[in-house]
């Protein structure tokens, strides 16, 4: 049984895609007060991603303890800022407006974990440099992407129209989605999950 431990749907649809029989169930971590904490810490965004996947997957798998059990995150940083998913479209204008002309870095980790114990982990990074955004170019672009800028880090989907915001990506393309998959699918079938497992 392989469980998906995150409400988001690019990473949903990255593990469908990819062929893999699963179930979908939230954590219900507290993922702000965290951020806080660790913030407040000094944690690196890197840390951050990753303790956040691994509270998600072990809170998952606890409920489930003979599953393995995906818990994933990302955080963005820039200029030793870290962004969120914006709540509101002018708050994602502003962080669009923040990251304009900037290279950032994306780090996402993947953890999995099975009757709350974490199996294994990979972080990884990517670097994004974005172009300038004229008023204009950024109305019509929130105008096409509409309310799912609210839900990524950075109001950006590349697999979508935010491809137009940049000028260079450097790093995984699954990164940048929000899921270091090809390791991940790797370590799935080193515990037989994989095609040949599917339905």
């Amino acid at each position: 049984m392989l469980i998906l431990a995150s409400a988001s749907v690019s990473r949903r649809q990255m593990l469908q895609n990819a062929g893999l029989d699963f179930s979908v169930e939230t954590s219900g971590v507290d993922e702000d007060e965290v951020k806080l904490s660790l913030s407040a810490e000094k944690a690196t965004p890197r840390d951050i991603a990753e303790t956040l996947a691994e509270l998600k997957a072990q809170r998952v798998s606890r409920r489930h303890p003979q599953a393995l059990v995906i818990g994933a995150d990302s955080m963005l940083a820039c200029n030793g800022r870290l962004f969120d998913k914006p709540p509101t479209i002018e708050a994602a204008r502003a962080q669009l407006q923040a990251l304009a002309g900037q290279t950032h870095e994306l780090h996402s980790a993947v953890v999995v974990a099975r009757g709350g114990v974490r199996l294994w982990h990979c972080n990884d990074r990517a670097r994004l440099t974005m172009r300038p955004l004229p008023d204009a170019f950024l109305d019509a672009y929130l105008s096409r992407a509409g309310d799912a800028v609210m839900s990524s880090v950075g109001a950006y989907q590349l697999e979508g129209v935010g491809a137009h915001l940049f000028t260079k990506v450097e790093g995984d393309y699954f990164t940048i989605l929000g899921l270091p998959l090809l390791p991940l699918l790797s370590f799935l079938a080193g515990h037989g999950i994989g095609l040949e497992t599917g339905p």
